[in-house]
């Protein structure tokens, strides 16, 4: 094993499958999608082949080095900064003239480069074939054909990767792109200029930052100030003269004129080496668009898919709880057997297992949640969802690629926030940030799970459909608002792209699912825990000796009564109901049961008691901590499970209507902590916080409001 390490970067148009390759290649567990913009930040995978430890580095998904997004900017400082040893430019072979304008700005950049001409399965099944070979001498580098999604052809990319890494081979720079005449004679007088300054300096290739000069490049003049300091300004006033000649000849931008010769050059490449095949082929991703993005079918059957999601998640996930509500109660039974009677065994009972075992049942439907999300990303259709709402993002001055962090919301709006950064417009970003929230996360739908199941049964899971549709809907007429009086002005023109569906593999999904899914079993062993502790802590201080001396009492008599004045049947239920009093008793005589009381005021108009309006405020720092802070309140007894909690929510006296109105209050109101900090840090503003926390929470009373009073004019007790 060689001592030296070798960088090897992956570089590609988004949805030119760099990132599957980068984890066959790693095996590291990364999330795949299929749209613009999933990497947002590079990342990094080591690995021991062909007598080397390779570090691998997977760059942002781009279409060009041109700095105009920030996924641009990390691609390029990267391969300036820290001079990767090899390039790897992952290519879709089925999209061969887009994914080469990449590729003859890398050649430009002088790095060492090897064409991975990736899907290569899908551009033989249209036809399509590539002549490699004749590639690889026309540009003077390493070409190898791979199907990412297979695993095909990735060991021979490796090797010639590390090949041309460790050879004394130079990139050959006739090979690369001949500007007309003019811009040519423009490039060699800056590079005159650039010579003795920036000569010896690896990170400032002369005629690729002559050519970024002549494009007027923003970030390649503040690097050569960097650099060079005062020294560049008669570099710069040179390129500012040669810029304005050029425009004054032309008629025309530079930057045009550049990337008109850029894509004639391809043009011939893609004359030389690609031969289409006469033969008709069916596109199977135009077929099946033309029913699921049909501007009369296409948004049912989205909502389709959503509501069958729900369905699903709802219906399938019942068995799995099953199975660990019953794990959760003998966890529970064996604690009550096992402690002694005391504080340690109230806080194990009915602090952490009841509040944990509360929430962490509802792992099955998080899986199948992420699961069929996953689904979505993998199969291309996530894309197609952006398009179809791209009309209604427009009525809110968006366009369909702000629906894709939106989408994502329904996993976990932290990461959907930080999705936002692939938007090129800072109004955008902003305004997406804001109503992204509105998209119900996993965390809510425990809470959806338990009152929906409660209070309206079989239709459950349809309940739940129309949450989320409401969530959708208020985030639609709270862009419209803020687009109309915060963000006025005409939104920015764009272009969905719709990449080809692809087949998921199993172990892919799999990995996505289980990847997020280990995020909420690590709050269970985190906030959820400490949540409840404190939750049973404030549940159980201070105490009230009298008041458990009269429970003793009383329960004592009831026990002298057994089997004389009253029924083994009937004494038992004499003693649940004498526990259930003392336990709202002692409760309320609580710490907790004291801020209950202060903020009911709040939420008594909402249908929602003490209890809940407590569990409400604990949301703020998770929403899965409104279950289990309702599992400790409502005291159960020996029983810890989802439907004794359901049992205990009826006997409250919530109704129906106010169970509704809490739904609708947890899909709207503030948002958790780690979201809010990821609003502040993406926004860069603290007032913007401040403002998404308080507009959410007046929203969200006011809608919980008028669900209630609706639902009891409506009848649901």
């Amino acid at each position: 094993m060689s001592d030296k390490r070798l960088t090897i970067a992956l570089a590609g148009n988004p949805n030119s499958g760099k990132t599957t390759i980068f984890n066959a290649i790693t095996g590291t567990r990364q999330k795949v999608g299929n749209w613009p913009g999933v990497t947002v930040e590079k990342k990094e995978g080591l690995v021991d082949k062909f007598g080397h430890r390779l570090k691998i580095v997977d760059l942002p998904g781009t279409y060009s080095l041109t700095p105009f997004s920030i996924e641009e900017i990390v691609a390029r400082d990267f391969i300036l900064n820290e001079r990767p040893d090899v390039v790897i430019d992952i290519i879709d072979s089925s999209n061969l003239e887009r994914s080469l304008y990449l590729a003859v700005q890398l050649r430009e950049l002088g790095c060492k480069v090897v064409f991975a001409l990736n899907m290569a399965d899908q551009a033989r099944a249209r036809g399509i074939k590539i002549d490699g070979e004749k590639l690889s001498q026309l540009l003077g580098v390493p070409v190898v054909f791979t199907v990412g999604n297979k695993g095909q052809g990735i060991d021979e990319l490796l090797e010639k990767a590390v090949e041309l890494a460790v050879s004394d081979k130079a990139p050959e720079h006739r090979r690369n792109v001949k500007y007309n005449s003019e811009i040519e004679k423009a490039i060699e007088a800056l590079e005159k200029a650039l010579a003795p300054k920036c000569g010896q300096k690896e990170n400032v290739p002369l005629r690729w930052t002559a050519i970024k000069l002549i494009e007027d490049d923003r970030v390649a003049k503040e690097r050569l100030r960097a650099v060079l300091g005062k020294d560049a300004e008669p570099i710069l006033e040179e390129a500012r003269r040669q810029r304005d000649y050029i425009a004054g000849r032309y008629n025309e931008d530079p930057e045009i004129l550049t990337t008109d010769d850029r894509f004639g050059f391809i043009s011939g490449i893609i004359k030389e080496i690609v031969t289409t095949s006469s033969r008709q082929r069916v596109d199977m991703s135009r077929n099946i668009d033309l029913v699921l993005t049909n501007r009369f079918l296409g948004l049912p059957i989205f909502f389709f898919f959503i509501w069958a999601m729900f369905q699903l998640t709802f219906s399938l996930g019942e068995y799995p709880m099953g199975w660990l509500e019953t794990l959760v109660e003998g966890l529970a039974g064996l604690g009550a057997r096992i402690l002694p009677e005391g504080l340690l065994k109230d806080l194990v009972v009915d602090g952490v297992i009841a509040g944990v075992g509360a929430v962490i049942v509802f792992l099955p439907n998080i899986l199948i949640l992420f699961f069929c999300i996953a689904l979505f990303e993998d199969t291309g259709y996530m894309a197609r969802a952006a398009f179809l709402m791209d009309k209604i993002m427009h009525m809110i001055g968006l366009h369909g690629k702000s629906f894709i962090p939106m989408l994502m919301g329904f996993g976990c709006n932290v990461p959907a926030i930080m999705a936002t950064r692939t938007l090129e417009s800072r109004t955008d970003r902003i305004l997406t940030i804001l109503i992204t929230p509105f998209m119900s996360c996993s965390a809510k739908l425990p809470v959806y799970i338990v009152l929906a199941g409660a209070f309206f049964g079989a239709r459950a899971g349809s309940v739940i459909f129309g949450i989320y549709m409401a969530g959708i809907i208020l985030s639609v007429i709270s862009g419209r608002l803020f687009r109309s009086t915060l963000f006025r002005g005409a939104d920015a023109p764009f272009v969905m792209e719709l990449p080809p569906y692809r087949v998921p593999m199993l172990k892919s999904l799999v990995i996505h699912m289980w990847d997020r899914g280990k995020v909420f079993l690590r709050k269970m062993g985190g906030i959820i825990m400490i949540g409840s502790i404190i939750i049973w802590a404030l549940s159980n201080f201070p105490r009230d000796p009298a008041l458990q001396q009269e429970y003793e009492a009383r329960r004592a008599a009831l026990a002298a009564a057994s089997g004389q004045e009253v029924s083994p049947r009937d004494m038992e239920t004499e003693l649940d109901r004498l526990r259930r009093q003392y336990e709202a008793r002692r409760t309320a005589h609580s710490f907790i049961g004291r801020i209950g009381r202060a903020v009911a005021p709040v939420f008594e108009p909402i249908g929602v008691d003490w209890r809940g309006g407590v569990a409400l405020l604990s949301g703020f720092v998770a929403k899965e901590i409104v279950v289990s802070t309702l599992g400790v309140l409502h005291a159960v007894g020996d029983e810890h499970s989802r439907e004794a909690l359901q049992r205990s929510l009826r006997r409250s006296g919530m109704s129906a209507a106010g169970a509704l109105a809490m739904m609708v209050f947890v899909l709207l109101y503030l948002p958790c902590l780690a979201t809010v900090i990821a609003i502040r840090r993406e926004t860069g503003s603290t007032g913007w916080m401040v403002f998404s926390i308080c507009y959410n929470t007046a929203i969200a009373w006011i809608a919980a409001f008028v669900v209630y009073q609706a639902g009891k004019v409506c009848g649901l007790g």
